[in-house]
């Protein structure tokens, strides 16, 4: 019996894991709950490994992958699937713990379950860290609307001609005196907060900069080739990488299109004149996208190589450069086209940053010898921009 294959569905929660099994014949059976803890389940899974070779999942959630982590140390074949790709019955009105480790137990003997990527440890601390920045980053934009809102209930506004959050701005904003104390208070208060998100964010874009060395040395070639392109600096390039992965673990760049959510939806039934398509999915990675259509908006410019770019650009390989000018050509093309055409430039610029990936795309297979710069370059015609 030791030969035979046991499929294992856990429905993981804070506490308990509900467990079921699914035998080789389809026989499915719940198992009962178990304490959330390292033993516990190490106990369980030693069990049933006495009877069969054991296959198990779960569903990503926020109790993250240490579980896949302790089952594959075991030697067990664990993997964590997208609760958004799960199949469900229409007419299935009641959900327990018990039916959804039944049902992921059945739907991993049919083969039905998508798997997601597993980052290692050091990979995963880099994405913590580089999502932390970015909450950082919306804590400094919330310190600055309280600030800006405040003085403009007051009636005050900075001198014409001064740049926002600029050095003479704050000169401005330190030189204020309101007539009321408790408002005095408030000013005060508020440039501190708006003080310490500042220090906050410089130190988290310092230890960005700092724990990208954490990455295998492949992919810091990815992030050394992707600042090459106009508008990717380190930041960037680091947050595509750490949220991405290899990207080259995509065999085609459409699926990382998916991946990141910026594909159109579309309803095709009843034939060729019923195919109808709506806005981008957005069911991808929210980070990823975010900063692809920050990055999409430089392409409003035509191509020029700033002093900066050609700092970046010094000592990389020639092809990844040549990518790099062929994507700001195109990029800035397919923006005019859709701004002609009459679409709103948000939509234009989520198209854009759909080709900006796949250019990503194509320099990553370039630099790990993955494929040859034509051919990948080619492959990036399957981003046609759609409005």
């Amino acid at each position: 019996m030791k030969n035979a294959i046991h499929y294992v569905g856990l429905d993981v929660h804070k506490e308990t894991i509900a467990v079921a099994l699914c035998d080789s014949e389809g026989r499915a059976t719940s198992l009962g709950t178990i304490p959330n803890g390292p033993d516990p389940v190490a106990r369980l899974m030693r069990r049933l490994q006495q009877k069969a070779t054991l296959r198990v999942c779960y569903e990503a959630g926020c109790c993250g992958y240490v579980l896949q982590r302790q089952l594959t140390a075991m030697g067990i074949d664990c993997i964590v699937v997208a609760p958004t790709l799960i199949p469900v019955k229409s007419g299935d009105r009641v959900k327990t713990d018990r039916r959804d480790a039944l049902k992921l137990a059945r739907y991993l003997r049919a083969g039905e379950l998508t798997a997601v990527w597993v980052p290692d440890e050091a990979h995963e601390a880099l994405r913590d860290l580089v999502r932390l920045r970015e909450d950082a980053k919306a804590d400094q934009k919330r310190a600055r609307n309280r600030l800006g809102k405040f003085l403009l209930r007051q009636g005050w506004f900075p001198p014409e001609g001064t740049r926002v959050w600029s050095r003479a701005h704050r000169e401005w904003l330190d030189s204020l005196w309101m007539e009321q104390s408790a408002q005095r208070i408030v000013l005060r208060d508020s440039l501190a907060q708006l003080d310490h998100q500042n220090e906050r964010l410089a130190a988290l874009d310092a230890a960005v900069s700092e724990q990208s060395g954490v990455l295998s040395e492949p992919m810091q070639r990815v992030v050394a080739a992707l600042v090459c392109l106009y508008g990717v600096q380190q930041l960037t390039a680091v947050t595509v990488v750490a949220e991405t992965g290899d990207l080259g673990r995509f065999a085609k760049a459409p699926q990382l299109f998916s991946y990141a959510g910026v594909v159109p939806r579309e309803h095709s039934s009843g034939g060729p004149d019923k195919s109808r398509r709506g806005g981008i999915t957005k069911t991808g990675n929210t980070h990823l996208r975010r900063v692809l259509v920050e990055s999409a908006w430089h392409y409003r410019h035509p191509p020029k190589v700033s002093a900066q770019l050609r700092k970046r650009r010094a000592g990389k390989d020639p092809v990844v450069v040549e990518l790099a000018n062929k994507a700001h050509r195109r990029l800035y093309q397919t923006y005019r086209r859709l701004i002609e055409a009459g679409k709103p430039a948000p939509r234009a610029v989520v198209a854009v940053s759909r080709e900006l990936l796949g250019f990503m795309w194509a320099i990553s297979r370039q630099v790990q010898g993955q494929g040859t710069a034509a051919t990948e370059a080619a492959a990036v015609g399957a981003a046609e921009a759609r409005p």
